[in-house]
């Protein structure tokens, strides 16, 4: 048993390079069955899949696999590929991370955060709340990643204040050795040490412990439990919002600058979907399913008491949450008076946000119609503000350094530094856009969108309400096992074919399945927010399970509300745009040409 025990942990030391061997062979078959250029195509596609489900390769360098597989087999030239991964999409994107490493370089982020939590009170289930719209907000510019892990330690300093340090449970230790076993099984790296506030409790007050009444000592019970579970309502909320928050612009989460950009690709005349169109349909999503999430949280985990309303607060909850307030006030003060650069910081950021908004909000005439139409993208609008950054000073200008000859002649730093920049923009997520970008293009020149679409016609009987709700549930089943990012690039040129079959509006189905892939709430390994909180050691898988099931039930719920109310004004979802006809008649006409191909060759033989 020993041995088979071996054999076993050396065979999955080396899964991943068994997987980067094997997939390839195990893909042949596709290539034998499948018209020739389409059949390239799947095999070039379901690799990478495999790829990015497995991590076999890191997904960055997966996304660089149409460069090397799709003039090698046909596919593309190099010269149509590579330019993909440089889309404007990309840029909007860049400069969206860039705005984000500046709010970060001058602590701006973290002073909005503390002044929305001194804003909303200390009672729980307000701090839960103040927590979700805080971390929302920052993850609609900041990554979902970077506002969790800002969040956490806000919230640590909270709970200790409230509860001190003491474990919440006695089988807290068992908790954090399987939450931690987990990890490492599925390789999701513990998050650095002022994160990890949880794991580390020590056990002072058993040895004080005196003999109490039956009654005393079941109000400690219930105080240990009601202290566990807002523990665990504190910790669970935090990445559920920044999800949630993703979703509300387009520079908010990768999914959907890669529904942009493949609406180009597939949809070159289509133009109704930009920053501000976006906004205006996913802000007022995001606000009702935040609220709907911080309610089930609240009642879920003790915040919210449907039973206790007139219940009258103990001595020592009242203490504690004063202690909450002075923690969260003294760590404002700590920040200090706000400097010019957070100031600066703020106004481009304002500036950024409502010059991408009014490029072309479609209800009213843009700023971008005073120059030539379709020079003006979003993306111009976003690296005009973020260049910016790289040469307005940090430090207040004074005309008085001019005439004062005994002045420092130091060269003044600017808001941002490309080292900075470098250190902090996350770079392997452009070459990710730019490999669902490659891949959208080969679907397309290949025919395989086409060929998909032909045998999709069981599902032209589905009601198209209904396909919303069923799309939107698989994506958000697939995406808690993948990446959301490879599981929109997989999905959308399906959707897209499914979408010209049903005869609707493609925006009716891909904007359901690019949210949907931020609907990840049960597991974590499903986001890296998911997993940054569960690494803390206080959460059980059973407990993302239990409330991320209801979460992900309600984002349906709400989501296919959605695209049949405001959404169909917003994008004129109630009609076969134009757009879509153009792109139908020559997928048709490709058909025909395949068609005539195919019966000329059986004729010659």
């Amino acid at each position: 048993m020993a041995a088979l025990g071996a054999l076993v942990k050396k065979a999955w030391s080396v899964r991943r390079f068994v997987v980067l061997l094997c997939a390839p062979l195990a893909l042949v078959p596709i290539l034998l069955s499948l018209p020739p250029k389409e059949g390239r195509c799947l095999y070039v596609i379901l690799l990478m899949a495999l790829y990015w489900c497995t991590e076999a390769l890191p997904l960055a360098v997966t996304a660089l696999l149409p460069i090397v597989l799709f003039p090698f087999l046909g596919i593309l030239p190099s010269n149509k590929v590579c330019p993909q991964y440089f889309l404007d999409t990309n840029f909007l994107f860049l400069s969206g991370l860039i705005m984000a490493s500046a709010i970060e370089e001058w602590n701006l982020h973290r002073r909005i955060a503390l002044r929305v939590l001194m804003l909303v009170g200390v009672q729980p289930a307000r701090l839960i709340l103040g927590m979700m719209l805080t971390t929302s907000f920052l993850s609609m510019w900041l990554s979902n990643t970077a506002s969790t892990a800002m969040m956490l330690p806000i919230a640590n300093a909270i709970l200790k204040s409230l509860f001190g340090d003491k474990d919440t449970s006695k089988d807290m230790n068992r908790e954090n050795e399987e939450s931690q076993a987990c990890l490492q099984q599925n390789k999701l790296y513990t998050v650095p040490t002022e994160m990890q506030f949880l794991a580390s409790t020590e056990d002072k007050d058993l040895a004080e412990e005196k003999e109490l009444s039956s009654d005393a000592v079941s109000d400690l019970k219930k105080e240990e439990e009601y202290k566990t579970n807002i523990w665990k309502g504190f910790l669970i909320s935090i990445p559920y919002a920044a999800s949630i928050g993703g979703t509300a612009t387009l520079t908010g989460t990768a999914p959907n600058l890669i529904l942009l950009g493949q609406l180009k690709s597939y949809f070159p005349e289509c133009d109704v979907v930009n920053f501000g169109s976006w906004f205006m349909f996913a802000f007022p999503l995001m606000l009702i399913f935040l609220l709907m999430g911080w309610l089930w949280i609240s009642i879920l985990y003790g915040g919210i008491n449907l039973r206790g309303w007139k219940t009258k607060k103990s001595n020592i909850r009242v203490d504690a949450e004063a202690r909450a307030k002075e923690v969260i006030k003294e760590d404002y003060q700590k920040l200090g008076p706000t400097k010019f650069a957070e100031q600066a910081i703020f106004f481009f950021f304002c500036m950024f946000a409502i010059m991408l908004f009014s490029r072309d909000p479609k209800f009213i005439p843009g700023w971008a119609s005073l120059f030539a139409p379709g020079f003006i993208s979003d993306a111009v609008t976003g690296i005009t503000i973020v260049i910016i950054l790289f040469f307005f000073p940090s430090q207040k200008p004074s005309f008085r350094w001019w005439f004062d000859l005994k002045a420092p002649n130091t060269e003044t730093q600017p808001l941002l530094t490309w080292r900075k920049a470098q250190e902090t923009v996350p770079w392997n997520i452009i070459l990710l856009l730019g490999g669902g970008f490659a891949m959208a293009k080969g679907c397309e020149e290949s025919g395989l969108s086409v060929w998909i679409g032909g045998r999709l016609h069981p599902l032209e009987g589905v009601p198209p309400p209904v396909a919303v709700i069923l799309i939107t549930v698989v994506i958000a089943l697939f995406t808690e096992f993948a990446s959301n990012t490879a599981t929109i690039i997989i999905f959308l040129p399906v959707l897209a074919e499914l979408a010209i079959r049903l005869k609707v509006n493609p925006l009716y189905l891909m904007i359901p399945g690019t949210i949907g892939c931020s609907y990840a709430f049960m597991l974590p390994v499903s986001t890296p927010p998911n997993s940054i909180a569960f690494s803390s050691g206080h959460l059980m898988v059973k407990d993302m399970a239990r409330t991320g099931l209801l979460m992900n039930l309600m984002g349906v719920l709400l989501l296919s509300l959605a695209m049949n109310t405001w959404a169909k004004s917003i994008f004129q979802l109630g009609t076969f745009p134009a757009w879509a006809n153009i792109h139908a008649e020559n997928a048709t006409s490709l058909v025909t040409a395949v068609e005539n191909v195919t019966l000329s060759a059986l004729n010659k033989i």
